[in-house]
């Protein structure tokens, strides 16, 4: 750590700078969701014209409410964010647990893997009653949880140990890159991280997501079919047509491509498959093949990866800057490495200044939503693909009345008149 670059203006103006963007943060999340809310609230009692007689107004009404409760619930989850990310930096949370593994522990790798450990463990505590209350409270007053306390506990001690069997060897290995491999170490890394995400999507589908959900082959003939002939006219492979018991967890349906290379596969939620008939579920597997054929996943795993090299190396740069750790609230170890401290500071706080470019990638997304829509009526038609929507639209709550502002800031998919308004012109 170079003392010279201590410098007490900086610490003055990172602070400054960190408060003043949580706090515009948090007031552009109250000022949306409140337009999103009243927006919602006053087109509650009416089913908009385009979607008469097809959306009973009940179902209207549910959603609406549902889309309000979900607001109020994300409203309160960012003021209880915040407040544990304030308790962590400026409160000395965070230096008072690097403080006392320091006393008690005196290897330094040791010592900094114990601190990314507990850290996660203390946080991920913390944010348990916000899981626990959206589950058996929020979803379950709309008719949504289909999860016990048992499966709920039980997901979390096998993400747990997912997570620490596959996190700290990485992080041990980035911990020692921080400390031996030079003022370059970002760039090692990394190609580390790039070269993880890769072996991870390939090893998902087979050796992960089966320790938390069953999956079984697609055993009904005609969407079989229906599905395989749609396959080979967009001329994709997959390793196999998989169905996944989703109803055991949530009432919500969805579908979708996982893996890489040889291990790609298409799972659909079983919820799915007994809400949607034969062309709708082939109207929907065909929208995602359409982000295959724009390569829309390839587009994304480039801007993921280009993004991730310029956090590293700002992280690479800020590791040797004694106001980014006196900045938020934490005295950097003048006699241990600092490199677990950077770690998690930076991924504090990276999410509060990342806010701010959410709009740019909701536009991209919802982009690519389009795109994959036309294509999915060009292969089956201009009526399954609308029909399968607004089923998945009802059935999952979605409101039909969002506040465009809302949805420019944050909706990955376009709200259900401009998709269905497209795919007409699509037709």
């Amino acid at each position: 750590m170079d003392a010279q670059l201590f410098d007490i203006s900086y610490l003055n103006l990172f602070t400054g700078l960190f408060v003043v963007v949580l706090l515009a943060g948090l007031l552009v999340r109250f000022w949306l969701a409140g337009r999103q809310m009243r927006h919602v609230a006053w087109r509650r009692e009416h089913v908009p014209e385009a979607f008469a007689g097809v959306i009973s107004q009940a179902a209207h009404q549910k959603a609406a409410a549902y889309t309000i409760a979900k607001n109020q619930f994300d409203l309160w989850s960012s003021v209880y964010s915040a407040a544990i990310l304030i308790g962590w930096t400026l409160l000395g949370g965070l230096g008072l647990l690097n403080y006392t593994l320091l006393e008690r522990i005196e290897h330094p790798m040791w010592q900094q893997l114990s601190l990314l450990a507990v850290f996660f463990l203390i946080n991920g505590l913390l944010e348990l009653p916000l899981g626990w209350f959206q589950t058996f409270r929020l979803e379950e007053r709309f008719g949504f949880n289909k999860s016990t306390i048992g499966l709920w506990l039980g997901d979390i001690v096998k993400g747990t140990v997912m997570a620490a069997v596959i996190g700290l060897p990485l992080a041990a290995l980035f911990l020692w890159l921080m400390q031996e491999a030079g003022s370059l170490w970002w760039l090692w890394a990394w190609a580390i991280w790039v070269v993880f995400n890769l072996l991870l999507m390939v090893i998902f589908p087979t050796f992960i997501a089966p320790l938390f959900n069953k999956f079984k082959p697609l055993e009904d003939g005609e969407l079989a079919q229906r599905v395989q002939q749609l396959m080979q006219r967009c001329g994709f492979n997959a390793k196999g047509l998989f169905v996944m018991d989703g109803s055991k967890r949530s009432a919500h349906a969805n579908a979708y491509f996982t893996g890489l290379g040889h291990s790609k596969r298409v799972v659909f939620f079983d919820t799915l498959l007994a809400r949607l008939q034969p062309d709708e579920v082939e109207a929907v597997l065909a929208h995602e093949l359409g982000h295959f054929h724009f390569r829309h996943i390839a587009k994304r795993l480039i801007a993921m990866f280009a993004l991730s090299l310029a956090a590293f190396a700002l992280l690479g740069w800020l590791y040797n800057q004694v106001w980014f750790y006196t900045g938020l609230g934490v005295v950097p170890n003048m006699m241990s490495p600092n490199a677990a401290l950077a770690l998690i500071l930076f991924m504090l706080v990276t999410p509060v200044f990342g806010y701010f470019l959410s709009p740019l990638m909701a536009q991209l997304s919802r982009k690519h939503e389009f795109e994959a829509d036309a294509y999915a009526v060009r292969q089956t038609g201009n009526k399954a693909l609308p029909d399968a929507l607004l089923k998945l639209y009802e059935d999952n709550a979605s409101t039909l009345t969002p506040d465009p502002l809302y949805v420019k800031w944050y909706y990955s998919h376009p709200p259900a008149s401009e998709r269905l308004a497209r795919m007409a012109q699509a037709a």
